[in-house]
Order: C-alpha cells, then sequence, then structure tokens
C-alpha cells in the first residue's frame, strides 16, 4: 500500500491501493459497507462497477484507484480507460444535523469516442438492529414493509424484534437518487432477490449483467435493497454527468421529503459539503499545534476530533469494531471529557454532576448507561462484574475541570446514588430490592438521598483502601483498566492500580484544603471509614468495609456527621502515605521493575520465571505517575521497558512481554494470541499514560520518545493501513486497530497540551510550563500551540533561540498581545484569569513565550 500523508488542510491523498484503507464515519445498521456499487451497463458484454469489485478482475486490474479525503469525507475516483470512463464517488454525512449520508457520483468520459451506458445505484439496505445479524435474520426480514418512492425505496418495518418485548417500529430507512437535472430513477429494484437474481450476488448482480428490468412482485417482507436504475445515457468525449444518492433514517416521510429538498441540486449538495468541510475544520482547530513537523501537526488534527466523535457515537460506531453493543461504559464517561474539558469545560459541568448519579454508596458504580442525562439502569440479567479501577477516573477528570476552571463549588453540589439488587460491590444480591422501587438509593424513611460530589469521590476511592486481598493491595474484582484480566474475580490483586488510588487519596486531602471549606458534611455511616486501625491487618481492613456494607445494604439511615477539613486531609495522606510504602516495600522486583498483579491462585504475576520475563507497562505506568515510583526506580523501569517492551522492527512498547502460557487464573487476555489486544499489542492508550507519567515526573526526552512513536507508527500506513487517526492499538504486523473507538486520543491531547507544552488550568488561572525538548527546535526556534481558555482563543508561541533543552533554560521573557508581562525567571508562568478576561473575547489573544 502506498503511504498517505495529510496535507496542510489535514487532507489526505493516496494512490492505487487507497481503497484498501478503512472507511471514516458512516450513518449506522443503515447498509451493508461490503457492497456500495455505481453500476455501469455500457453494452451486452461490458459490465463496469464504479466501486465495486468486478468479476473479471483483468478489468478490475486496469483500474486506476486513487483516494482524497478530509475530515469525515472522501472521496474514490477509479479510472478504467478500456472502457473510456472514469467515476468520481464523494460520501460525507452532512453537519447540518440531518440523519443522511450523501453519494455525489461524477461520471466522466475520458476516451476519444461517445459512449453510451445505462447508470444503476446499488445499497443493500438492513433496516434493523445489529443483534439480528446473526439471530432471526430471516425472520426480521419478513417485518420489511418496503416503498416504492419517486426517487428511490423505503422501509418501515412493523416492529423493533426484541424478544424481551417487541415494540412498533417508527424509524423510515431509505435510499433515494436523482440525477443533476433532478430526474428519478426509472427502475427500482426494491429487494436484494430482485436486484441479483438466483444465481448472482452482489458482486454479480444478474439484472445489472444479464441487463434484465424489475418484474412485478410481491417484495414485501424481504431483505430490502436500495438498486436506483437510471435511463440510459450518452457522454460525448470529456463530459461528465452528477448523480446524488441519500442514504438515511427518518420518522416520518415530512423528514425524508425535507431531506430530497434540501439535496435536490449540485449546488445545494456542494454548498452542504462546504460547510461540512468548514465545520469539522473549526473543530480540529480548537486544539492545534505548528512545528517542523507538518506530518504530526495535521495527523494531530485528526486525533482532536475523536472525543467528540466519541460523545456523538459511543463506543462502536465503525462496522470493523468488535466491542458490544455500541454503548459508553463507565470509563468512557470520564475519559471523554477529559478532551472535551481542554476544549469547552462551560457545558462539561453538568455532564459530570450527571455521571455521579451513577454512583453506588458502596463505591462502585452502575455498569448500563442510558442515553439521557442521569440516566443509569438496572441491571436486569444479574450480571455482577466490577471493574476495580472505575473509581480512579472520576477524580482525575474532576481535578482537570477544576483547575481548567477555579470552579471549587462543584464539589459541593448534590447528586442522588444508584442504587439496584447489586451490593457490597456486587459480591451479594439484594433479594429485597425490588426493580419498581426506582434506581435512587433512598433513605429508610423513603426519600431519595443526595451527597456532594466530594462525597461521591471520597466513597469511591475511601472504600477501596480497605477493599484488599490476601497481600493487602486493592482487589481486581471483576478486572482493571484491562478488561482482559477478568479471571481472577476471587483472589486478584491489582498492585498498579492500589498505586493510583493511593494517589487519589491525597488529590482528594489536598482538593479539601484548597477550597477552604472548615468542615464537610457526610453521610453518617461513612464515620466508621475514619479513624486509625492497624493498616497492616488485613482482616481488620475486611471486616471495617463488611460492616459498612451491611449498613448501607438496602439504603441509609439520612442522617449525617460534619468532619474538620483538616483531619479528613490528615487521614486520608495517613492511608495514602501507608498504602505507597506498602507497594515499594513488597512489590519492587530484583529485574528492576514492579509487580502488576496477582492471579487468583494469589501468584505474583511479574518477574523472571526461568528463561521468561513476566512484566506488564500497566504495572510501571501508574506507580510512575502516582509518586510511588521514586527517581531511582523510574530510571530502572525506563532501562527494563526498553529492553522487554520496546519494539524495534515496530518503533513501539507493548502492552506486555510474552507470558509463554495461558494464564487461566487471570485473565482472557492471555489466551489471545501474542502481539494483539490486551496479549501483548501496541496499546495506545496506555503508551500515552506511560508519556504522561514520564512527563509528569519530569523525565521529558523519555517521555517525548514514548509519546512520538504513536503517531510515526500511525503515520507509517504502509503497515498501520489507517486513516491520520489513534487508534485503540496496533496489532502483531503494524496494524491500527479500532481506528476511532479509543480514549486514547482524549489522553493524548491532554498529555500533550498540560504537559508537553505545558498550557493548562491551574485553580481557573493559565500556567505555562513548557516543558519542550532541544529536539522538537531541532529543525526551528518557534513552535506554537493554539488552544481555547477561560473562553479565549490563545496562540502561545515557545521561542527558543538557542535550541536548549529542557533542563537548561527558564522562561526569560513573555508578552501577551504585545504588552510585556512580568516574569520571575522561572520554569513556569501564571496568567490570572482575570487578566484574560480582560481581553475581548471574539479575538485570537497571541502570548509569547521567550526560553533562554
Amino acid at each position: 500500500m502506498s503511504s498517505i500523508t495529510p496535507d496542510l488542510h489535514g487532507d489526505i491523498k493516496s494512490g492505487q491501493d487507497a481503497f484498501l484503507l478503512s472507511p471514516v464515519s458512516r450513518i449506522d445498521l443503515m447498509v451493508s459497507r461490503a457492497s456500495r456499487n455505481f453500476w455501469v451497463y455500457i453494452d451486452k458484454d461490458k459490465v463496469w462497477s464504479a466501486t465495486g469489485v468486478s468479476k473479471n478482475l483483468a478489468q478490475l486490474k486496469e483500474d486506476r484507484v486513487s483516494l482524497e479525503a478530509g475530515l469525515l469525507w472522501q472521496k474514490v475516483t477509479r479510472v478504467n480507460i478500456k472502457f473510456g470512463l472514469e467515476a468520481e464517488i464523494l460520501s460525507f454525512v452532512p453537519s447540518s444535523s440531518e440523519p443522511v449520508e450523501i453519494m455525489f457520483v461524477t461520471l466522466t468520459n475520458v476516451s476519444s469516442r461517445k459512449i453510451s451506458f445505462t447508470p444503476t445505484a446499488a445499497i443493500p439496505m438492513y433496516c434493523r438492529g445489529a443483534n439480528t445479524i446473526r439471530d432471526h435474520r430471516h425472520v426480521t426480514s419478513l417485518l420489511q414493509r418496503l416503498d416504492l418512492h419517486e426517487f428511490g425505496v423505503i422501509s418501515k418495518p412493523t416492529l423493533s424484534f426484541d424478544e424481551a418485548g417487541h415494540k412498533p417500529n417508527n424509524l423510515q430507512y431509505f435510499v433515494l437518487g436523482w440525477d443533476e437535472q433532478f430526474n428519478s430513477p426509472q427502475y427500482l429494484y426494491p429487494t436484494q432477490e430482485m436486484f441479483c437474481g438466483e444465481g448472482g450476488d452482489l458482486e454479480a448482480p444478474e439484472s445489472v449483467i444479464n441487463n434484465t428490468l424489475p418484474t412485478p412482485a410481491n417484495y414485501q417482507g424481504r431483505e430490502p435493497m436500495g438498486a436506483l436504475r437510471f435511463r440510459r445515457m450518452t457522454l460525448g468525449t470529456k463530459e461528465s454527468f452528477n448523480f446524488i444518492i441519500a442514504m438515511g433514517i427518518s420518522e416520518s416521510r415530512l423528514g425524508i421529503g425535507a431531506i430530497v429538498n434540501k439535496f435536490s441540486s449540485t449546488q445545494k449538495v456542494a454548498e452542504s459539503f462546504f460547510l461540512t468541510k468548514s465545520y469539522w475544520k473549526e473543530k480540529s482547530e480548537a486544539i492545534s499545534v505548528k512545528t517542523t513537523d507538518t506530518d504530526f501537526d495535521n495527523w494531530l488534527r485528526w486525533v482532536s476530533i475523536q472525543p467528540i466523535l466519541r460523545k456523538i457515537f459511543g463506543c462502536s460506531f465503525l462496522p470493523d469494531f468488535d466491542y458490544g453493543k455500541g454503548g459508553r461504559g463507565w470509563r468512557d464517561l470520564w475519559q471523554d471529557c477529559l478532551g472535551l474539558i481542554l476544549s469547552d469545560p462551560n457545558p462539561v459541568r453538568e455532564m459530570l454532576v450527571n455521571n455521579f448519579s451513577g454512583v453506588r454508596i458502596d463505591g462502585s458504580n452502575a455498569t448500563i448507561i442510558g442515553i439521557k442525562p442521569r440516566e443509569f439502569l438496572a441491571d436486569r440479567n444479574d450480571i455482577a462484574r466490577v471493574w476495580m479501577d472505575h473509581g480512579v477516573w472520576p477524580l482525575l477528570t474532576l481535578d482537570l475541570y477544576i483547575n481548567e476552571t477555579g470552579d471549587q463549588e462543584i464539589l459541593f453540589e448534590k447528586a442522588a446514588y444508584f442504587r439496584d439488587q447489586h451490593v457490597y460491590r456486587s459480591r451479594v444480591c439484594d433479594k429485597s430490592y425490588k426493580f419498581g422501587d426506582g434506581n435512587k438509593l433512598k433513605t429508610i424513611s423513603g426519600k431519595i438521598y443526595e451527597g456532594t460530589i466530594f462525597e461521591h469521590v471520597l466513597l469511591q476511592n475511601l472504600t477501596q483502601f480497605f477493599n484488599v486481598g490476601a497481600h493487602n493491595h486493592v482487589r481486581l474484582e471483576g478486572a482493571d483498566w484491562n478488561d482482559g484480566l477478568d479471571m481472577a474475580k476471587e483472589f486478584g490483586e491489582s498492585v498498579a492500580f492500589s498505586s493510583m488510588y493511593a494517589h487519589n487519596l491525597k488529590l482528594l486531602a489536598k482538593l479539601l484544603l484548597k477550597t477552604g471549606a472548615e468542615e464537610v458534611e457526610l453521610a453518617q455511616e461513612i464515620k466508621l471509614l475514619f479513624g486509625k486501625v492497624n493498616y497492616d491487618s488485613i482482616k481488620i481492613k475486611q471486616k471495617t468495609l463488611d460492616v459498612y456494607f451491611s449498613k448501607v445494604k438496602s439504603g441509609v439511615s439520612g442522617k449525617k456527621f460534619t468532619i474538620a477539613s483538616a483531619a479528613l486531609a490528615r487521614d486520608l495522606l495517613e492511608k495514602s502515605d501507608w498504602m505507597m510504602r506498602h507497594i515499594r516495600k513488597s512489590e519492587w522486583l530484583r529485574e528492576g521493575f514492579f509487580n502488576s498483579y496477582y492471579d487468583n491462585n494469589k501468584k505474583c504475576v511479574g518477574g523472571r520465571l526461568g528463561s521468561l520475563v513476566k512484566m506488564t507497562l500497566t504495572g510501571q505506568v501508574f506507580p510512575i505517575m502516582s509518586g510511588v515510583a521514586d527517581e531511582r526506580k523510574i530510571c530502572s523501569i525506563l532501562k527494563s521497558a526498553k529492553r522487554f517492551l520496546f519494539d524495534k522492527k515496530f518503533g513501539g512498547y507493548r502492552l506486555n512481554t510474552d507470558f509463554g502460557d495461558e494464564q487461566h487464573a487471570l485473565g482472557r487476555a492471555f489466551s489471545f494470541k501474542y502481539g494483539d489486544k490486551e496479549n501483548g499489542a501496541f496499546f495506545n492508550h496506555m503508551v500515552v499514560m506511560y508519556a504522561f507519567a514520564l512527563y509528569r515526573r519530569g523525565f521529558i526526552r523519555e517521555g517525548w520518545k514514548v509519546l512520538s512513536s504513536i503517531h510515526k507508527m500511525a503515520l507509517n500506513t504502509s503497515k498501520s493501513k489507517i486513516y491520520p487517526c489513534l487508534p485503540e492499538y496496533f496489532d502483531a504486523e503494524g496494524r491500527g486497530m479500532y481506528s476511532y473507538l479509543t480514549g486514547s486520543a482524549s489522553w493524548y491531547m491532554l498529555t500533550l497540551l498540560t504537559e508537553v507544552f505545558g498550557v493548562k488550568g491551574r485553580c481557573g488561572d493559565l500556567l505555562i510550563e513548557p516543558k519542550l525538548s532541544s529536539e522538537q527546535f531541532k529543525h526551528t526556534s518557534v513552535i506554537s500551540i493554539k488552544r481555547v481558555f477561560a473562553g479565549r482563543k490563545l496562540r502561545i508561541s515557545f521561542i527558543n533561540p538557542k535550541k536548549l533543552d529542557y533542563k537548561k533554560y527558564r522562561i526569560t521573557g513573555a508578552t501577551l498581545d504585545s504588552r510585556k508581562l512580568a516574569v520571575a525567571d522561572s520554569k513556569y508562568l501564571v496568567i490570572s484569569r482575570k487578566t484574560l478576561l480582560a481581553t475581548p473575547p471574539d479575538k485570537l489573544i497571541t502570548i509569547t513565550i521567550v526560553l533562554g
């Protein structure tokens, strides 16, 4: 495959093998992506597919194929000199909110003679939920009710098929088309059976191959097909003709009619396409950089919109994803917010408060997340799985929000708690719970209980201090960040995330003291989790937690107590310090890195076993990030990671070494082929967090090498075979997988913006603390970044005339729109929020930082 490179506008172009690239966003559940064809019947023996696969491979090889694409649009061009035709197919989803995809097709005669042909657009229609792709495929086809519209085919299935409870269907699926003169198709083939024939298929339909017309037939209850055959036409030399194909979903015929009217001409389509490109260009520029590496700069623009796509579509909106049913998980709620906070934190406040309504009083959380705000659903299937890391992420996101906005008051906003039949962190099922009681925690008097946001994050982290296994580390439960560690529910422990819970207890103490509140009010039941006990005693900690769980099993009293902020902070710091000391003392291995886990046999997972070294990146990232690892240990981890996890061939870091055998006492991950998914892939989320942790701890050059390894692998498209983006991981062959699913994009933007360029909030003020290495100034003395802060668009330029490295430079000068700022000859500069708010809101504010 030829490589692809973003140009100055973030667009990409490629050559002959471009059609192998994965497509960008599509309207989901509407059509099969396998076969999207625009057929041309030239004469009895000559059939050409503009976008599909010809049965005549020799003819296919004569096609010249090229791809041009930009943010959420693509254009494929195929030229066949033998047939004398060129087909240009532009695809995009309008940014103006209509639930439709537009395919704009231009056919051009590239020969020296006139060519007559019959064009046919063919779009398979699915028209139902994803579950029935395998189960009840034929049964659900019987629900299809097809209507032959003037411009195409509309299907409105009678029911939304669900054996748990069928529902009447209100959605109408359509494939419509017209030519540039707004002429409708001459014939319609509304079913796949009619279009393909008994001996044909979607790649070689008999109706096209044999030039047969549709016959009157009962087409209800069949697999629907949007096959539109237009009138025979003739093109002179260099002459072109356009067709518009609209594929979409609507709840009404009026909505479909409005879509037809809006895109009824080539001019209207061109205007919509221009607005769509402008829309995504603006979104991609909310955070952008300018360095001498234009490939990196433009790649970053694609990455910057990934958090937006996640917010719109959830986890699984592309057909190549094998990731459940497409809903958002608990971890996704918080990590997706990171990127949104950095671009515009104001709308995120309500989202954060809403999300906390999913926390249970036992410190765990709901796992089924609805569409509406505050909608967390009870699990009627009794699937009792708890991810032990889920308590970590909300506080990290909340801390970022507070620093970016200065909004400390959010800590004292109130929210309800989630309640269902799962109690004791889902180890016990409460038989007294009735679904009719709702999913809000109530007091014994029947009132919905609400606690502060601070109380919610406190419980998520404080309960985990007591929730320990045989080695006094936090229990692994159903899994942690690594979903593949799912077979150590009873006795597994996560040393990695024990580090982060220690970090969070310390962070909670600092946040509380910063608010200036002298005391806080908490639920009465939480009181027994404070106070000094023997932290070395596993039994005492487990018993303390069980007593607490028994008190909140069916509800809370509704009574509250107050505790002095200083006393609470002191208690949290003591617990944090104990955890950190315990990990340092017990989990540092002689091989020069931390043990990550204990399995269900209570055995240490990390270390050397004969010639086999078991090391995970996760187990090193969080001790570094949390502060558990001191500088000497970090240096040792860097050496070990380079020796055992770094792949010289691909230039990236693997998630773990090859453990050899399957690990049935730890998780399914190690039953996967090594080098894929959670078993040793180049898992970008953890690699990004590795870079973030190194930057956070002052290892700048090392952090940049780790961070830059990702975009280098992504842009090596001969191996990655993806559009510019940050995929979930690269597999054993270097191919990018799960292209837009990953939460890695939010963490990448967070790391680049707040750590590499060091442009971030501190209690609402703007802190500029650049951590740029001399390597980044190799070919220039000026690099810059754009972002929004305090509602102001900022461009911050860093001038390094001597191209000094991070450890050698300080901030020696600074200006804001040519006005000199006072500097203290230090590593950082603080610009007050008040100063920024005094600038015009609609102007690009220029800040210049001189390093010397």
